[in-house]
């Protein structure tokens, strides 16, 4: 149970910070942010704000922004249906009331409207979205046109047989019934008919908000535990290569392949990188520094020296901390980017990856060490999740900036149909790709 509450918060953490990013740079960009979820599948619980609805779902496995114009708009009237309109004070109409067979193109009674609302004068005005101004009237007719995205209207016939046409507020709402309303989308409030820079920026901020909720976690994790200053050898193990190259208890290693030693990755990293070839370090030994040549030996799939290493730790400064976050932050990366470019090349399999499975498993060692390693994984998940997020693959974020960068140079649009196709065949595989991740963290985990 404690695994699963605690895979369940962090995944929900990490994809919250994601969808935030995209969903205020929506907002910033004027974009008519429909929803905003946390999972997927069924709703458990959902509320609006505004215009958005907020709502999290029984799956527990994602999240999403959804965005006007992304899709095609789902907001539509069939002509010749019967409909009641509310007005505001200045006359525009705040809210469409339909019967459902107004969407599929069957004409309806105003008997059939007054059945699923009850009395036009009684019904004007209750009900209404918190940010519509209230409703001060109400007329009904049949519709025979309406523009709801570009001039905003709509021309009705009413029952003496006249036709009137009424303006739009720009946040107008159609209710199909009591609980299914969809607020209209104006062209300049949809995602589609924003500029290259603002579509880039919002797709762009899930992924950036991932790294810098890495960065933070990481500088918090230095104020807790202090800077790491340097790496101290504590033990070396019998007939191993550190004792063939003339390492000692007491050492410190103060440079691997002629980078600077601060911290334990510094050390371990270029001995997986090595792949089994000659390392060279530089260490330290009663205030003399000595220069030696040691060959990793691979020992379940990881190269090692026979050394026990101890992390040296002062207490940092809040401006330290930061800088050390950044800095954190960066080296991760790259031994992430680089892992994925070995995974490309076929120098790592896929048996190496953690799917859904996995990643619960280690999050419920993780929570039973304590909150101090937690942290640190839900850093390295973020990160990790900004990083895949922003690759430039269909159905990922990046594989959505391609098209827009695309855009930007051809000065046109990608056909939206076969940006579509690129995208669910992206999908397609990415979820095949999951199948196969989860069957081997199922073995390696209940089966091993």
């Amino acid at each position: 149970m404690q695994t699963v509450i605690s895979f369940v918060l962090l995944i929900s953490v990490l994809v919250f910070i994601h969808e935030l990013g995209h969903f205020i740079f929506a907002k910033r960009a004027g974009i008519l942010v429909r929803e905003f979820a946390i999972g997927f599948g069924p709703k458990l619980i959902s509320w609006f704000r505004g215009e958005t609805q907020y709502s999290v779902r029984i799956l527990p496995l994602g999240g999403y922004v959804r965005m006007a114009g992304e899709d095609p708009e789902i907001a539509e009237l069939k002509t010749g249906s019967q409909l009641v309109l509310d007005r505001d004070s200045d006359g525009r109409v705040i809210r469409i009331r339909a019967p459902k067979s107004a969407s599929s193109g069957n004409a309806s009674s105003m008997d059939e409207v007054a059945r699923e609302y009850g009395e036009v004068d009684d019904f004007a005005g209750s009900d209404l979205p918190a940010h519509l101004p209230p409703a001060v009237d109400a007329v009904s007719g049949k519709m025979l046109e309406a523009d709801l995205e570009d001039k905003l209207f709509i021309l009705i016939e009413d029952e003496e047989g006249n036709e009137v046409k009424y303006r739009l507020h720009p946040q107008a709402v159609i209710q199909y019934d009591e609980k299914n309303i969809v607020q209209i989308a104006p062209l300049d409030r949809q995602f589609s008919s924003k500029g290259v820079l603002d579509r880039g920026l919002t797709i762009l901020a899930g992924p950036v908000f991932n790294l810098l909720l890495t960065v933070i976690l990481m500088a918090v994790l230095t104020l807790v535990i202090g800077l790491e200053t340097k790496v101290s050898i504590q033990n070396v193990l019998p007939n191993s290569p550190a004792q063939e190259a003339g390492i000692q208890p007491g050492d410190v290693v103060r440079e691997v392949e002629g980078k600077q030693v601060n911290s334990l990755n510094d050390i371990r990293i270029p001995l997986q990188d090595a792949q089994g070839g000659p390392v060279d370090m530089v260490v330290e030994r009663a205030n003399q520094q000595y220069q030696t040549t040691i060959t990793p030996e691979k020992k379940n799939d990881v190269y090692m020296i026979g050394i026990e290493m101890k992390q040296e730790l002062r207490d940092a400064t809040i401006s330290e901390a930061v800088v050390n976050g950044f800095t954190q932050t960066y080296d991760l990366g790259v031994v992430m980017v680089r892992g994925i470019s070995q995974l490309i090349t076929g120098q790592v399999g896929l048996e190496n990856l953690a799917g859904p499975v996995g990643i619960a498993d280690i999050t419920g060692e993780a929570a039973e060490a304590g909150w101090i390693p937690l942290v640190r994984l839900a850093a390295l998940l973020s990160l990790n999740l900004g990083i895949l997020n922003i690759l430039p693959f269909p159905a990922l974020d990046g594989g959505r900036l391609v098209f827009i960068v695309l855009e930007a140079f051809r000065g046109k649009p990608v056909d939206p149909s076969k940006e579509s196709l690129v995208h669910f065949v992206g999908f397609a595989l990415l979820m095949m790709l999951m199948l196969f991740i989860t069957y081997n963290d199922i073995l390696r985990v209940f089966f091993r």
